[in-house]
This record gives structure tokens, sequence and C-alpha cells, in this order.
């Protein structure tokens, strides 16, 4: 947030975790039925309590007081059985909203792509989906409850100790304003200290993710000891958040208890005086007092269960905004695909990819227009310096990037299909997943060819390795000329399995040496003379034998 902009107050209940948390609307109703039934178990509680008092000193007789002491008993009982399905309803609510937002979320990353979550950290992503959702378990299991249990039963018992005593009816309204007024002033604070601490921790899970990734770069620069510093720091500096915030909490909890007591202090002494002058029967007095606890403790317990609840609330900004921006993000594409566009040339044949006046978005800016058709069984290269805008070109294909202007495969916008449908991608980064060789190559099909992985690896020159070879994590156990090839080999795979008719390839061959890469380039070839059609991107100069066409990229100049 920019800096001396003030923040926007926060409702109680986020309107859109009703849109993106379908269970939660079912949520609301079983706590708000649950709330009243509450609200008068504590009324029965109260009535039958004085009224067993009051016998007794009346001087009633245990068999004539029995069937009270007796509905006491019930009342207690009924109490505790709705306490243990508020519980329960709660529970089972938190997860499967937790489930909810968490398909929801990475169905959003999914649509935004790399490109547009570039701003954004992997590991703090990870925090939110994880343990920040996690959190919602307070929320939905404490906060929420004894929220709707204040709506529903303060304004309840107050009519009702109004109805008996209107002059404790119209203290506890005077006093109970006091209650939220500290409360928002608290939660302020509180609010302020918890999203400090939660950014505390996706700082510290961003920086620890960037200094195990790095760790060799790091030990050969000799700066790991100062990486291993920063992460420490972060640490600390976690810890520090952690007890403010615990410091906080007590302080409010303290604040709440202490205006509580006073505010029911003031009710028990206006009601004794009236007691001693004959003004107020014992019985309705009793009664009241009773009920004035009652009146200001779930008020009271919002206070208190805020703070439970604020990681969870803090951890569902971050999820919902992710959120909005791809709703964002659909709803544009979508007014994209709808709008008119300039005459796209007729495909020359069969399903060609037709490229016209391309602009990709880079930043605030746009990129220079790109145009070129690939039809198949051609090979199509794209070149220029650094920077020109050629990997932005295929993100733009494959969803991951804004763009302007018309991009067509067989006669259809590209926005309105997955590209999952129509490309087959191997981009600079390997993206190896752990597992073996042969299940990176057949990455999303569920019945894989084994005689089909065996000849994608065979065209991607990676034929010495075995299929059944497990990796680690992030391909470990791989050189970076074979992590290559294997991400080449499952483009490769794609389209010899009939998914993809387009295969696009960013510099294939940036580790290999000259003979592998001319082996790569007869097998690009081949694929491209059985009918695919191919896009490369590639700095070598050897590419242009294989290449029917030529597209030139100059130096990116981006504009407004």
């Amino acid at each position: 947030m920019p800096r001396g902009k003030a923040e926007a107050p926060q409702a109680p209940v986020d309107p859109r975790l009703l849109r993106y948390a379908q269970a939660s609307r079912g949520f609301f109703v079983a706590i708000a039925l649950i709330a009243l039934a509450q609200t008068a178990v504590v009324v029965a509680f109260a009535w039958l309590l004085t009224r067993a008092i009051t016998s007794a000193i009346d001087g009633m007789p245990l068999p004539e007081l029995a069937p009270t002491l007796g509905g006491l008993a019930g009342v207690v009982a009924l109490r505790a059985v709705l306490l243990w399905a508020r519980e329960a309803v709660a529970t089972r609510a938190a997860a499967r909203v937790q489930t909810q937002l968490r398909t929801a979320l990475m169905a959003a990353v999914t649509e935004l792509g790399p490109e547009r979550l570039a701003g954004r950290s992997s590991a703090a992503l990870a925090v939110t989906a994880g343990r920040g959702l996690d959190a919602l378990e307070a929320y939905f299991g404490r906060y929420l409850p004894q929220l709707v249990q204040t709506v529903v039963a303060t304004p309840l018992i107050l009519v009702v100790m109004w109805w008996q005593d209107w002059i404790s009816g119209l203290t506890v309204l005077l006093t109970l304003p006091l209650i939220p007024i500290f409360m928002v002033l608290i939660g302020l604070a509180t609010r302020s200290v918890q999203q400090r601490q939660w950014k505390t921790l996706q700082q510290l899970a961003a920086r620890f993710s960037d200094t195990v990734q790095g760790l060799s770069t790091l030990r050969v620069f000799g700066r790991q000891h100062r990486a291993a510093a920063s992460v420490e720091r972060v640490t600390d500096e976690y810890r520090r958040e952690t007890m403010r915030v615990l410091r906080v909490s007590f302080l409010s909890g303290f604040a709440l208890e202490f205006l509580a007591s006073i505010s029911v202090a003031i009710v028990a002494v206006s009601i004794g005086f009236r007691l001693i002058d004959g003004a107020l029967t014992l019985a309705v007095g009793l009664f009241v007092l009773l009920l004035a606890p009652e009146a200001y403790l779930p008020l009271r317990q919002v206070g208190v269960q805020f703070h439970a609840a604020a990681e969870g609330v803090a951890a569902t900004e971050d999820v919902f905004a992710v959120l909005d921006a791809a709703r964002a993000s659909t709803g544009a594409a979508t007014v994209a695909a709808a709008a008119p566009h300039e005459p796209v040339p007729e495909p020359v044949e069969g399903a060609s990819l037709v490229v016209r006046d391309l602009r990709v978005r880079r930043g605030e800016g746009m990129l220079p227009p790109v145009a070129f058709s690939a039809a198949p069984r051609t090979v199509t290269l794209l070149e220029g310096p650094s920077g020109a805008g050629k990997s932005s070109v295929f993100a733009a294909l494959r969803g991951s990037a804004e763009f302007e202007g018309a991009v067509q495969f067989d006669g259809a916008d590209v926005r309105t299909l997955p590209s999952s449908a129509w490309l087959a991608w191997a981009g600079q980064q390997p993206g190896l997943l752990a597992g073996s060789i042969g299940d990176n190559v057949a990455l999303g099909d569920a019945s894989p060819d084994a005689g089909l992985v065996r000849r994608a690896l065979d065209l991607a020159c990676a034929e010495t390795l075995d299929p059944a070879s497990e990796l680690g994590v992030q391909g470990a156990g791989l050189s970076g000329g074979q992590a290559q090839r294997v991400a080449v080999a499952r483009a490769f795979y794609r389209h010899l399995r009939a998914l993809a008719p387009v295969i696009a390839l960013d510099e294939p061959s940036s580790a290999l040496d000259p003979e592998t890469e001319a082996r790569l380039w007869r097998g690009i070839r081949s694929l491209a003379d059985d009918g695919a059609t191919v896009l490369l991107i590639s700095h070598r100069t050897s590419a242009r034998a294989i290449a029917d066409d030529v597209v030139r990229l100059d130096a990116a100049e981006v504009r407004a």
C-alpha cells in the first residue's frame, strides 16, 4: 500500500468470503439457529435458577422443588449439547471452506500464470495456501460463531432485561457501547501488528526458499554465511512481531474484562439499592442480575476471539487478492475475446496459427506488434536480441501474459481455447518434477504410452536416459543439458500423443554442444515434416537451416 494512504476499515465478515466459499453460506444459517437456541437456553437457565433460589428462600419443600431442579439440569445438559453442535458445525464448515478456497487459489494461480504472478513470491503463496488457510479453523471455529452469537443473543437478552426491569436494561444499553468502542481501538492495533507478523512470516518463507535454491551459487561466491545471517535476522524479527501480537492480545483481553466487570457492577449496585428500599422484588432483581453478565459476554468474547482468528483473516486477504486478480483477468479476457478485430488472413492449410498485430503487455506498457503465420509441416523461427520479446510471444500464446491483437488457431481465438488443447511447450526452465523421467515426459497423460516416451526421448537426443530413473525435486539428478532435453521430450511426447498439434520450443539447444544440437534440429525437422507446426526461439544461427520462415524481432521498446 502506498505510504500515507489510509487503510479502508475492515468489515467483520468479508463479503468475498460468501462469493468464493459457498460452504460459508449454510454455515451462517446453521450458526444463527444454534445461537438462537443458546439464547433461549441462557434465559431459561437464569429463570429456573432464580425460581429455585427464591423458592428455597421461601421454604419450599425439596419434593416440590425437584421439578425446577430437574428442569435446571436439563437446561444445563441442553446448553452443553448446543456448544458441541456449534463446535461440530464450525469445524466442518472450516474444513470445507479451506478446501474451496485452496482449490480456488490453485485455479487462480493457473489462470493468472507466471507472468501476472511475477510480482508475488511463490514461497509466500505456498505459506498462504498452507498455514494461512489452516488458520481459518480459528476464524470459523471461534470468531464467526461468537460474532453471530453476539448479533443474536445480546439484543434478545437486552429486550428481556428491559421487559423485567427497564432501569437495568437502560444501564446495560448505555454501558454496552463502551466495549465495541474499545474493541475497535484495540482491533486497529491488533490488525496492524498481526499484518506485520504475517508479512514477516511470508518474507521469512521467501528468504529461506531463495537461500536454499541459490545455495550452490552463494557458496561459490562465499555469501552463504550472510544469507544464513539474513534468515536468522528475519526469524528474530518474526519472533518479536509474534511477542508484540501476544502483548496486544493480553492487553485487549484485560481491557474488555475490566469494562464488562465494571458494567455488571453498576447494574448490581443499582439492583442492590432498589432491593433495600423495596422498589424491586428479589425474583426480578436476581433474574436480571443473572442475565447481565450474559448480555456482555458475547461481545466480550468477540474481542477475545478476534486475536485467535487474526492470522486467518490476514491470510484470506492475500487469497482474495489473488482470486480478485484472476476474476478481473477472466473478465478482461472475455471482453477482449468478444471485441471485434481487424480481418485475419485465412489459414494457408489445415489448422494453422495466425498472429496479427500481437502486442504483449510488459509492466505498464506494450511491446511492439508481432505478426506471422505458422502452418502444419513448417518450422517458424523467432529470432532477435535478448529482451526483444520472443519469450513474451510464447507467454501470450499459452495464456500467461496479457496481450492485444488477433491470435487464432484453426480459426478460433486462442483466448477461448485452453492452451493444453493445442500447444506443447518447452521453456528455458525445464520445470521438472520429482518422480521418474518417464513420468516427467508423459506429464498430464493419464495412460502413458511407454513406446512414445522412448521415441520422444530419442528425438530430443536423450536416448541414453532411462525412463525409469527417479529424479529428485526440480529434476535433481540430471545435468542442465539432460534436464533441458527431458523438457523438450515432454513437448514432443504431447504432440506424438496427438494432444497438441503445435510445438513451441524456447531456446531448446542453449545447453547443448554443436553435435547434439545438430541432431536435435534434425529431430525437430522430422516432426515438422510429419505434420507438426513448430515454433522455435533460438539465438543459434544453425537453427535457420531447418526454418521455413524467420520472424525477426528487434530490440523491444515498451510503449505506453
